[in-house]
């Protein structure tokens, strides 16, 4: 049950059952090379570890536990890629090995190599290759195994068990598609594991909330922020597929944040207090809180806090992660099926914009009978694109923690979703930045605000039942205004314009920006836009009749020669 390999998804479970295995094989392989002669520097002989093609993981965690055994180890792989061999010392490639093809391939027979095997000094090798590989052919006279008994005094093969996913129970073939869809999410749900909690994961305590979601912490991700947005804009990549580099503010923006929640932490309160007491009016029985990782995180967990404060209760809180234009995770909404209620479940984010997760969520709600039970009206701290009915405000305000990215946020990244490493039975995936300790102000904020819960509480409960004998309907101007201010500068993409003060620092954060058009005569809300857009030599546009305190708009047509969509050079520093 332990992938051979990343092709078929690696999860923290797989780790950990690899590492559990590892001391049996070690001992195994290095009994089997004990007879070898002694000429390595390490006391034991200089062995070659060589993978198979794509089966890389594996043999080279073998390679590194025989040299912690005391070996002298080199690794390399076999491949399909032909490359010219000369004997020369100045060239990379001294000598080739060549071999038919020994697992079948759908493409076909045909010939197979290893590189600087012969003539590089070794007295074993330990050949690993899975189950589908040890065929005939290996062992034929052409094939691989013979080859490197010309060139190497000891062979040593070891297999270790191809990998196939446990196919999941069907339903008999006749029956009906009503019953097939019930009967097939609690299988699949029964085979995904538990939330991640923290301290393991995220810097949250274990009780504030769980995450659905798998753990890439070990994945490099991370990519230069020009060089995502011209993949992404050219249709090469989604933005979900890979993360920018963590911005590490500097000492003068850190002490705005500071300030700005000292400001602001009041404010917030009363819109945490509203946003809690609204869903518990209108969900009776207990709810279950379900944060859209990460922005709706820390209000989940505020939220989550103003309930037990105020009424002692004990909310359930999780994490999910969607994702624009591909839905949310299905695996974690049957995950919750499964465990709870769909009616109780409260979807919660931290802001509107122009409202598109919001039409994310009800979509992809909308798309399946399965998922029918879960209602896709969000909850927010902050409404000011008026596009749900469930918030603490409609101002457009600084939520402080949409100043930082992820130490404001458990130490968490952005959701990722990419094929090679979500599977269709896994959870979409983020990273835990545990070096990044020293900076996390992730409890920091949840404590300053819940420090003034009770300053506020009585303008809440005068304020909440004005609000629930209001008219609530979303009114979406924000979205209107969105597609207005994206045709009258010339972008014609809705996606580039980015409304709200959450919205447009993200923006900085995280994307190429062109210009941030400011809402003339806004105060302190924008102080950190504007040292942002200082940093990065991003002009700040003051402007009049703007719904928002602010909007960034994303370069247009973003190339490293970049032009803005009039045409004209556009300098991005």
């Amino acid at each position: 049950d332990v992938p051979d390999g990343g092709r078929h998804g690696f999860t923290p479970g797989h780790r950990a059952r690899l590492e559990a295995a590892l001391p049996a094989m070690t001992t195994a392989l290095t009994r089997a090379l004990a007879p070898a002669p002694d000429h390595g520097p390490a006391g034991g002989p200089r062995v070659l570890v060589l993978g198979f093609e794509e089966l890389m993981y594996a043999p080279l965690r073998l390679a590194g536990a025989l040299e912690d055994a005391g070996l002298d180890v080199r690794y390399s792989t076999t491949t399909r890629s032909p490359v010219l061999a000369v004997d020369d010392p100045g060239y990379a490639i001294r000598t080739r090995l060549v071999f038919p093809a020994h697992d079948d391939p759908a493409d076909g027979p045909g010939e197979r190599y290893a590189y600087n095997v012969a003539g590089g000094g070794f007295d074993a090798v330990v050949a690993v290759v899975d189950s589908a590989a040890d065929t005939p052919e290996l062992h034929a006279p052409d094939g691989l195994l013979a080859q490197l008994a010309a060139h190497i005094p000891r062979v040593v093969l070891a297999v270790v068990p191809s990998y196939t996913p446990r196919p999941r129970p069907r339903p008999h073939p006749q029956a009906a598609t009503e019953r097939m869809a019930a009967t097939e999410a609690p299988e699949r749900s029964s085979m995904l594991p538990e939330p991640l909690r923290g301290p393991a994961f995220s810097s949250y305590a274990p009780e504030e909330v769980g995450w659905l979601l798998q753990d890439l912490s070990d994945v490099e991700l991370e990519a230069p922020t020009e060089e995502r947005e011209e993949a992404i804009q050219r249709g090469g990549a989604h933005y979900a597929e890979s993360l920018p580099v963590e911005y590490q503010p500097s000492a003068r923006y850190q002490e705005l944040f500071h300030s700005a929640l000292d400001a602001s932490a009041d404010r917030i309160a009363h819109a945490v207090g509203i946003v809690t007491e609204t869903v518990l009016a209108e969900k009776s029985g207990r709810p279950v809180l379900v944060s859209l990782a990460r922005a709706g995180t820390p209000v989940g967990v505020l939220m989550r806090r103003w309930a037990r404060h105020r009424h002692g209760l004990d909310l359930p809180h999780y994490a999910v992660s969607i994702v624009r234009g591909r839905g949310i995770d299905a695996n974690a909404l049957r995950w919750l099926a499964a465990h709870h209620d769909p009616a109780d479940v409260v979807f919660v984010d931290g802001w509107t914009g122009k409202g598109a997760i919001t039409r994310e969520l009800a979509a992809a709600l909308r798309e399946s009978d399965e998922f029918a039970g879960f209602d896709p009206e969000i909850a927010v701290l902050a409404d000011p694109g008026s596009c749900v009915r469930t918030y603490g405000t409609r101002e457009d305000f600084l939520i402080p923690s949409a100043c930082l990215n992820s130490t404001v946020s458990g130490l968490i990244s952005r959701t990722v979703l990419r094929s090679d490493l979500v599977g269709p039975d896994d959870f979409h995936g983020a990273k835990f930045y545990r070096e990044l300790e020293g900076a996390d102000v992730s409890v920091a904020f949840l404590d300053a605000v819940e420090a003034r819960f009770d300053e506020v509480a009585d303008t809440v409960d005068t304020d909440v039942k004005d609000l629930l004998a209001g008219d609530r309907t979303p009114t979406w101007e924000g979205w209107a205004a969105v597609e207005r201010i994206s045709e009258e500068y010339g972008i014609h993409d809705v996606n580039l314009v980015k409304p709200g003060v959450g919205e447009t620092t993200r923006v900085l954060l995280r994307r190429v920006p062109w210009k941030i058009l400011a809402k003339r005569g806004a105060g302190a809300d924008l102080a950190h836009v504007r040292l942002l857009a200082e940093q990065r030599g991003v002009p700040v546009e003051e402007v009049d009749d703007l719904p928002y305190t602010c909007v960034g708009l994303i370069h247009p047509q973003y190339t490293r020669g970049a032009t803005g969509a009039d045409g004209k050079a556009v300098v991005s520093r």
